[in-house]
């Protein structure tokens, strides 16, 4: 019997220049990757009108593996659940 290792997933943090909830849980994030080693992206929605309309009023975004897991606050047990349930 052969055992598949899970391994941590793709996360997608969506942030704003000044944003003081997106600065907070990019640090979260970042914790909790250098626990985990999982792929990490920070896409800066400025400038950007359709990421703007899809984003501006929730942000930060916290996507895994394209799944939209968090809006406005990252708790970084939370994640780790997350992560490991994927």
């Amino acid at each position: 019997m052969r055992t598949q290792i899970k391994r941590p997933g793709h996360v997608t943090v969506y942030h704003a220049a000044d944003c003081g909830l997106c600065e907070r849980a990019i640090e979260v994030v970042e914790e909790v990757r250098a626990e985990l080693g999982f792929e990490l992206e920070l896409v800066d929605i400025g400038g950007r009108s359709e990421l703007e309309a899809r984003y501006r009023e929730l942000l930060p975004v916290i996507e895994i593996d394209g799944e939209r897991a968090f809006t406005y606050f990252v708790d970084a047990d939370a994640l780790r659940a997350r992560l490991s349930l994927g």
